[in-house]
């Protein structure tokens, strides 16, 4: 199975050595031989793309080209490629369907712009950069199924978030809210008609380890290689 991995890789960033660890994790527990590539978002082109069985846009933001990013994940969107955005990678899987599906064209990310006339994205209240909290999952959901819980804890590496003005309507509109934490706010988001489409605020792959990898990386493998 191909996985394209969407950043710009930095081995000095936790979260990437996470993500390369947290992929061989699952792989070995579901004996499935996974070729994994780091992309950058400047080379992230559709004709690259379509040799790939799943998409992970990783941490990392801003990245050196938002609309090729914004490209490749409605590519994925659009063509049913099981898809898995964590942090940044989330933020901007946001961005795309406000734009795309919800009919907010003029959608933007703060880290880009944050004088633009409609921020999507925001800067958190409060840094989440370090901290482990406590998340409740929609029963029923893709990633509660994928846990076999519906409280989780996991830890965050991020400092902007979906601006909760626009949640409901991006919602509606089919990106749905499965994952809150104790104070409301969105922190997971699917698309349950999808094979995989599954957004997350905090970085699910920091917490894999050999002999425990992380429930929902596996089902994400899994769901690409069905």
């Amino acid at each position: 199975m191909k996985l394209a991995i969407i950043a710009e890789y930095d081995p000095s960033f936790e979260p990437h050595t996470h993500t390369d660890a947290a992929i061989a994790h699952s792989a070995s527990v579901l004996n499935l031989d996974v070729q994994s590539e780091w992309i950058s978002t400047a080379e992230a082109d559709l004709t690259t793309l379509s040799a790939f069985n799943a998409l992970w846009v990783a941490p990392g933001s801003p990245y050196r080209n938002l609309s090729r990013t914004l490209d490749a994940i409605r590519f994925a969107r659009e063509h049913d490629v099981a898809t898995l955005g964590t942090c940044g990678g989330y933020q901007h899987m946001v961005i795309e369907f406000a734009r795309n599906v919800a009919g907010i064209r003029d959608a933007q990310h703060a880290e880009y712009d944050p004088y633009a006339s409609c921020v999507i994205v925001s800067r958190l209240p409060c840094s989440l950069v370090g901290r482990e909290l406590e998340i409740a999952l929609t029963p029923g959901s893709r990633t509660a199924a994928a846990y076999g819980t519906h409280s989780v804890t996991e830890r965050y590496y991020c400092n902007f978030g979906v601006n909760p003005d626009f949640v409901a309507q991006i919602a509606s509109a089919g990106f749905e809210v499965v994952g809150r934490d104790a104070d409301g706010d969105c922190r997971v988001m699917e698309i349950s008609q999808h094979r995989f489409f599954v957004g997350t605020l905090f970085v699910p792959q920091a917490r894999s380890r050999p002999d425990r990898p992380h429930p929902l990386i596996t089902a994400f493998l899994l769901a690409a290689a069905r």
